[in-house]
């Protein structure tokens, strides 16, 4: 928001409810029309129309959001963006050529960032710096010099930052998290995610790049910073496949799943990762691979932990998984059971002089959403409730569930497993210099 109408609102925010969450009926009180948040779109992706729009929709009239912008550098995703928004809003949306254009707009107050994966961190760099609160998908960053750079900005800055890391907003989750944290799960010992799925399309977009030329958009704008080379279609529109536009598997999929790990161990970071995998089955020019086994290691000498993360692409139910071990039992966020399986026994216990060592059954959330695996939702509930959290987040200026340094932790997690794939190494992160290193070098490309 432009200063005025930001410091009206958070003024306004604290004097009447002491700054705490509000009701519909608390923002009507204190919030004209005329203090509407103005919100820009950038990048029209299928993940923000598909997902993101609807969990949007659910909320922006209660809590007295618009959408008047989109920006997108490719003219047909930038006039359907236009169409599309101007059909749902009833009111004119400014088509921006690029984000320069967007932060030129009198009173844009929040953007939506949904673009190419190596783009987030930069977009967000943009965005706070125009004085503009974001919701940044995930993977915040790509490259530790980028995340380094946008976690600089977004400190240094007044903004309100939401990752995209909708379980932060899922009540089974915020369950695990105090269960684990009170201490009655015990140290973790173990954590196994996986995440498969059987899509032949999955990141494919054939019949867009047909139409993509470049003369219809800005490729070296694109780029940003990553280093120039020629006009890629398949490079621009089916980024997850190619390196250094994404890591792939870990930056779309891990990057959720580590984040819990961070959240619910309050570790920052793994010590070490590897990782292998290739190219097995889907043989069509993509270089990010279709199978993927990453190895790290969390904790310290006291007391440390193992983590597992498995995915593959051509055999799969849609139905990621995440199952934290303890001595005592297992926490499967699945099924939201707290069990005593796998857990220390009596008569194990006992040729030992120890106790055993049980959880209790239980189940950790009633109220739980489940999580999907593709890609393109339609404003599932854990976005709905994590898009919702924003919003409120952008007019009670409190932090969000998946504030900037969310994204930070997830995302160094996902550039070591990246450097682990890339080189074969074992790769471990320096904690003074804050980069990741491979064969004893920085990571970079």
């Amino acid at each position: 928001m432009k200063t005025s109408r930001r410091t009206f609102i958070k003024k306004s925010a604290i004097a009447s409810l002491g700054a705490v969450a509000f009701s519909a009926k608390s923002y009507a009180n204190i919030i004209g029309a005329n203090d509407r948040v103005r919100v820009g779109v950038v990048g029209f992706s299928d993940r923000f129309r598909q997902s993101l729009f609807p969990a949007f929709q659910n909320h922006y009239q209660e809590l007295n959001f618009d959408i008047v912008a989109v920006s997108d550098l490719w003219k047909k995703r930038r006039e359907e963006g236009q169409a599309f928004l101007k059909e749902k809003f009833g009111h004119d949306i400014q088509a921006c050529l690029n984000n320069d254009e967007l932060y030129k707009i009198k009173d844009i107050d929040a953007v939506i960032i949904s673009t190419a994966d190596f783009q987030h961190a930069l977009h967000t760099i943009e965005a706070v710096k125009a004085g503009c609160d974001t919701y940044t998908e995930k993977p915040f960053a790509e490259t530790m010099e980028d995340n380094r750079a946008a976690l600089k900005a977004v400190k240094e800055s007044k903004q309100i930052v939401q990752i995209g890391s909708q379980r932060r907003s899922g009540a089974n989750y915020h369950a695990a998290a105090e269960y684990i944290q009170s201490g009655k799960f015990g140290p973790i010992v173990m954590v196994e995610l996986n995440w498969n799925v059987n899509q032949p399309g999955r990141w494919r977009r054939p019949a867009l790049v047909a139409e993509l030329r470049e003369q219809d958009t800005d490729w070296k704008r694109f780029l940003m910073n990553r280093p120039f080379e020629n006009f890629d279609p398949r490079k621009y529109l089916e980024y997850r496949l190619f390196w250094p536009y994404s890591s792939g598997m870990p930056g779309q999929w891990m990057s959720h799943q580590i984040d819990t790990v961070h959240w619910f161990s309050g570790l920052k970071h793994p010590r070490s990762v590897v990782a292998n995998g290739g190219v097995y089955f889907w043989k069509d020019g993509r270089k990010n691979w279709d199978t993927t086994t990453a190895v790290f290691d969390y904790g310290d000498d006291k007391q440390g932990f193992q983590v597992q993360f498995t995915s593959r692409m051509m055999n799969g139910d849609e139905n990621p998984a995440e199952i934290y071990y303890s001595n005592g039992g297992e926490l499967n966020l699945n099924t939201n059971k707290l069990s005593p399986k796998g857990g220390l026994r009596e008569n194990h216990a006992k040729a030992m002089n120890m106790q055993a060592n049980l959880l209790p059954e239980l189940d950790i959330s009633q109220n739980s959403a489940k999580v999907v695996a593709s890609a393109n939702t339609g404003g599932d509930a854990l976005t709905s409730a994590h898009m919702r959290n924003w919003m409120e987040c952008v007019r009670s200026r409190q932090q969000p569930n998946a504030p900037v340094e969310a994204g930070y932790m997830h995302s160094i997690a996902t550039i070591m497993t990246n450097a682990a794939v890339r080189t074969g190494a074992k790769v471990t992160f320096d904690e003074e210099k804050q980069e990741v290193m491979a064969n004893g070098k920085v990571f970079k490309y």
